[in-house]
């Protein structure tokens, strides 16, 4: 059975570019509800930690630069089906290769400044938000 709750986060690049709000607003627009959302900086040990799962990838250390780069925005995101319905909003992670009508097609640069991170299973979807949200900041 399919989660109702999602991650994302609105990556350095488009943050500091003003797209935050225009995100924020095509999340809405689908139906998704915000039941927490934070605006911080990572440092480079808080963004290793969480990109974790890809320390042994050639990519790693040059995502963990990027992500501690500046502010970003992190989510969570409510609807039915959450998972799979953001990752169809979001699109590819190329943003070449997204669909039109997706948010990284929109506003993203690149494969690793593509706007926006979503999780990709309910179970990471979990963790995901536990690392930047406690029970008490979640609505």
């Amino acid at each position: 059975m399919a989660g109702n709750i999602t991650f994302t986060m609105i990556k350095p690049e488009a943050y500091q570019n003003g797209h935050a709000g225009k995100i924020l607003d095509m999340i809405l627009s689908k139906g998704f509800r915000l039941s927490a959302i934070k605006i911080l900086n990572l440092t480079s040990k808080q963004a290793g930690k969480f990109y974790e799962v890809h320390r042994e990838r050639p990519f790693y250390g040059e995502l963990v630069g990027f992500m501690s780069s500046g502010t970003i925005l992190a989510a969570i995101l409510e609807k039915e089906n959450a998972v799979e319905e953001y990752r169809k909003l979001i699109g590819s992670t190329n943003p070449a290769n997204a669909d039109e009508g997706t948010i990284r097609k929109a506003f993203g640069q690149s494969i690793q400044m593509n706007a926006v991170h979503g999780s990709d299973s309910d179970e990471n979807a979990a963790i995901e938000a536990s690392f930047f949200f406690s029970e008490l900041e979640r609505c």
